[in-house]
């Protein structure tokens, strides 16, 4: 099933705990802001993304079905 990452960037405090759980997703640079490399994972990648979502300390990352 086809999803979408999204991240509310005005939470986002780019403390990469996402990054620790899905490097291939998301990135934060030397510039200290998080990158969503890639806003439709593969479903492989969904249990991960799924993680990042639940780990985030500010709850800044949601996923959206379809």
């Amino acid at each position: 099933m086809e999803y979408k990452v999204v991240v509310d960037y005005d939470l986002c405090e780019s403390n990469a705990v996402c990054m620790q759980v899905a490097p291939d997703v998301f990135e934060v640079r030397d510039d200290d802001f998080l990158y969503l490399l890639n806003e439709t994972p593969d479903p492989q990648a969904r249990s991960r993304v799924d993680e990042a979502q639940q780990r985030c300390p500010k709850q800044a990352i949601s996923v959206v079905e379809g």
